[in-house]
């Protein structure tokens, strides 16, 4: 899985983007078939604001989250995509079990 982490109106450090990592580590373990990730971390007068575009396997899941601070935006996003991506995986299973089967003549 490869993460790309980016700032807009923000310098994204060092610690910022470990954080991000960390937060995003979890997901991985969750969802194996993740290609890649791109976080956007924003900052607009007093609004911090945290996006994130997952790319699966035949869609693309997308999820933002805004606090005053940025360490709990990430926190927010991090549990929402995190439900996402659960819902994501449960549709796929549910498809493939439920699948009709051929009558027989």
């Amino acid at each position: 899985m490869q993460l790309n982490v980016t700032g807009h109106h923000v310098e994204v450090t060092d610690s910022l983007r470990g954080y991000v990592e960390k937060k995003f580590e979890r997901i991985g373990r969750h969802f194996e078939q993740v290609i890649d990730m791109h976080c956007v971390l924003t900052v607009e007068k007093l609004r911090q604001k945290a996006e994130v575009t997952l790319h699966v396997s035949g869609s693309a899941i997308h999820a933002d989250a805004t606090e005053e601070n940025m360490y709990a935006a990430i926190d927010l996003l991090a549990d929402k995509i995190d439900r996402c991506l659960m819902k994501h995986k449960e549709k796929r299973i549910a498809n493939r079990t439920s699948a009709p089967k051929a009558r027989k003549t």
